[in-house]
């Protein structure tokens, strides 16, 4: 890996070659750029729950801090994302008198803030201390994931990095959709490694023959099979455990209650940055 120096700011680790940097969040100030960042507040056409606009942080070190939050007697926290997928907004009710959007299923498409297509990704992060409880990631989607046979051309998930069990990570790729033709490519699960300050890099090298993923500089995976050649948007989210697990004897969602003291945790960002390889 290639040290890339940031003024002022901790530095990069790219894969070899040349590369210039094209987009980043460093996280100066103390307010989130929100003409870089939305937040993710729906899931598959409804307001989910578990989501909110509260627990983002900026500690004015350059640092975002996202922490967990309490809604009704229950844990919930913040996702950031630079665009959407097209199945999350819910749909509006169209009184119209030709009802124009009778028949589309999904709600009108936004104007993403950035995607991207082909580069290194990166990431340096804290993670949470209480992953069972509540995990974190660094990831990209298609607006259009699963939306034809062939995920070359709707795109795909990749997650850079899932926090989900103390001290492991996982990364790799999820094309096909979300439903019966879900197909893992490349995906592990590895021991995190200890480092001096707690501080970790992850990064990915998308480029138009494959995928190679990164974890403090040491490679993880790959994977070639099926690679996305539609833009993505990026993703810093967080998610309780539970939310999404149903049960017969209870309507909707099981959330985690909080339970005696509230306890407070964070997953922080140092930066995200994004950039374009340079051919020759």
């Amino acid at each position: 890996m290639n040290k890339f120096d940031v003024k002022n700011h901790a530095p990069s680790y790219l894969p070899d070659g040349k590369w210039k940097l094209v987009w980043a969040d460093e996280f100066d100030g103390t307010e989130l750029d929100r003409t870089k960042w939305d937040f993710r507040l729906n899931f598959w056409g409804e307001p989910f729950e578990a989501f909110t606009t509260e627990g983002v942080v900026l500690d004015g070190n350059s640092h975002l801090e996202m922490h967990r939050t309490e809604r009704n007697g229950c844990y919930v926290s913040p996702q950031l994302q630079t665009g959407s997928i097209i199945y999350d907004a819910p749909k509006e009710e169209d009184n119209s008198l030709w009802r124009k959007g009778g028949i589309w299923p999904f709600a009108p498409a936004e104007k993403p803030k950035f995607v991207h297509r082909y580069g290194y990704y990166e990431c340096r992060c804290k993670m949470q201390q209480d992953p069972e409880r509540w995990w974190s990631a660094f990831w990209m989607q298609s607006p259009s994931i699963g939306a034809r046979f062939e995920p070359e051309w709707c795109g795909v998930e990749c997650d850079i990095m899932e926090y989900f069990h103390k001290d492991e990570i996982t990364t790799g790729n999820i094309y096909g959709g979300y439903g019966p033709q879900l197909v893992n490519e490349g995906r592990v699960t590895v021991p995190l490694p200890e480092t001096e300050d707690g501080w970790h890099y992850f990064g990915m090298d998308w480029q138009p023959d494959g995928y190679v993923f990164y974890c403090d500089g040491k490679e993880i995976t790959r994977c070639s099979d099926h690679v996305s050649h539609v833009p993505e948007f990026l993703l810093l989210t967080t998610e309780i455990q539970g939310y999404r697990k149903r049960a017969t004897d209870v309507p909707g969602v099981i959330k985690q209650k909080i339970e005696g003291e509230f306890v407070d945790d964070a997953f922080i960002v140092d930066f995200v940055r994004v950039f374009d390889k340079i051919e020759g």
